[in-house]
């Protein structure tokens, strides 16, 4: 249980710094989300509680193909907010554009081999 605290604190921390330094420096906030923290520090929480290397080598690998269909949510949003769609709905259709990606990258995953 202290290590499941100690894990929410430590990300609560850089999530809490990321959009704290976003407040004041956009540029230096979002440099410090697209950082691969969540996915660094996921990797070391699973190699702590399971130092398994095939499944950390899954892990990794089926984080690389799942970044990949989020990134556009991160065209799509600024653009939509340009054209003075409102924050929230361009917020939604962000995330709505990740989870069909995200579909298709699970069914092409599952067709065609790879990501564990």
């Amino acid at each position: 249980m202290v290590f499941f605290i100690l894990k929410c604190l430590i990300s609560g921390v850089l999530i809490a710094a990321a959009s704290g330094v976003a407040r004041r420096y956009p540029g230096a906030g979002a440099l410090i989300a697209s950082l691969p923290l969540v996915s660094v520090l996921g990797m070391i929480w699973l190699w702590v509680e399971k130092p398994d290397r095939i499944v950390m080598s899954r892990h990794a690998e089926a984080t690389f193909w799942y970044v990949l269909p989020s990134l556009p949510m991160f065209l799509l949003i600024p653009r939509l907010l340009r054209v003075g769609v409102p924050f929230w709905v361009a917020l939604m259709a962000g995330c709505a554009l990740t989870i069909i990606l995200y579909l298709g990258t699970i069914w092409a995953l599952a067709r065609f081999g790879s990501g564990s």
